[in-house]
């Protein structure tokens, strides 16, 4: 049987390859696990793929055995999606994660405040997404470890200040620091042709911050008629909170991600606890994340959902979309 790896898989595997961490090699190794196609043909790779996970799980366990210093740039994965914040000094990121977030980042109006990544968790509707803080980019002061978390995470908010008359020019010195380690900014619809291969392509939303200040009017046209075909642009300003929960439903689409509801027969559906897939997804990839056993043993699965007659049969390549409820009969 053919393994029909999908896009998820080998853009994970492509991560693999370019890893330098141990670190980074075990998330990619983690999400090659969680979208590899679970069928007979690919039995002997996801034995592989488990195989070197419990490696390299091996190998940090002894590290830390032998006390050796944990990478400080290391953001344990959380929620639905993780979307890291980068952008040049000074240009609010800090100020968006504690309005979104409950996470505390130190700010200030100088430069460089942050120092190290802070992780927070953002509601959206009935989910949470990690956004992190980061360090800011800058030529010939970007920390090499957050190249390494922009090259990891499920997406990029490039957030800027929309009053600087230099915006346009620390667009391209940060795609230019990034692309370094290979990981390139591309606008959210991007497909596979356009970016080459072997890069880390991540879907990409540019946040003009700051908004209410002077200047930041004119600038905020100049920049979307550089660059609106290619970004989706959301102004927003943390200190007034315009635009914030725009961003936030931004975001979620942003990880490309849907939410599927459970159902068991003859009761309401749970919805309360959605569970997440990546687009794309299938009934079969449902199935698998509420439990193995109904990959082997589902008989027909009914549906509720956009586009759907209430109750509706479908078959195990049905395509799932955001807000779908399934039942399951095995």
């Amino acid at each position: 049987m053919p393994a029909n790896l999908t896009p998820d898989y080998l853009a994970a595997e492509a991560r693999f390859r370019a890893a330098e961490t141990t670190e980074e090699k075990l998330r990619a190794l983690e999400e090659m696990y969680a979208t590899i196609p679970k069928h007979k043909g690919t039995e002997k790779l996801q034995a592989d793929i488990k195989r070197r996970i419990s490696k390299l799980r091996d190998k940090e366990r002894q590290a830390a055995k032998h006390g050796k210093r944990k990478d400080e740039f290391y953001v344990l994965r959380q929620g639905a999606g993780q979307v890291i914040l980068i952008g040049p000094p000074n240009s609010g990121k800090s100020s968006i994660l504690a309005r979104l977030t409950s996470a505390m980042p130190e700010i200030a109006e100088y430069p460089f405040t942050t120092r190290r990544p802070v992780p927070g968790m953002m509601e959206f509707e009935d989910i949470l997404i990690q956004l992190v803080d980061t360090p800011p980019v800058y030529p010939g002061s970007t920390e090499r470890g957050i190249v390494s978390l922009a090259r990891s995470a499920d997406s990029i908010a490039l957030v800027l200040d929309a009053s600087d008359d230099a915006l346009l020019d620390q667009i391209e010195e940060t795609k230019e620091e990034l692309s370094k380690s290979k990981a390139v900014l591309v606008g959210e619809h991007a497909t596979e042709k356009d970016y080459p291969p072997g890069t880390a392509a991540k879907p990409t939303l540019i946040v003009a911050n700051k908004i209410d200040r002077l200047g930041a009017s004119d600038n905020l046209d100049v920049l979307r008629e550089f660059y609106g075909e290619e970004y989706t642009i959301l102004p927003v300003s943390a200190a007034t909170g315009e635009g914030l929960e725009d961003l936030r439903a931004a975001l979620f689409r942003l990880i490309g991600v849907i939410r599927v509801y459970t159902k068991v027969p003859g009761k309401p559906p749970d919805m309360e606890k959605p569970f997440t897939l990546k687009k794309g997804s299938t009934l079969m990839d449902f199935a698998a994340a509420v439990h193995k056993d109904f990959v082997r043993s589902l008989r027909f699965a009914k549906a509720w959902g956009p586009n759907l007659p209430d109750g509706t049969q479908i078959g195990r390549d049905h395509v799932l979309e955001d807000g779908y409820v399934i039942e399951l009969h095995a």
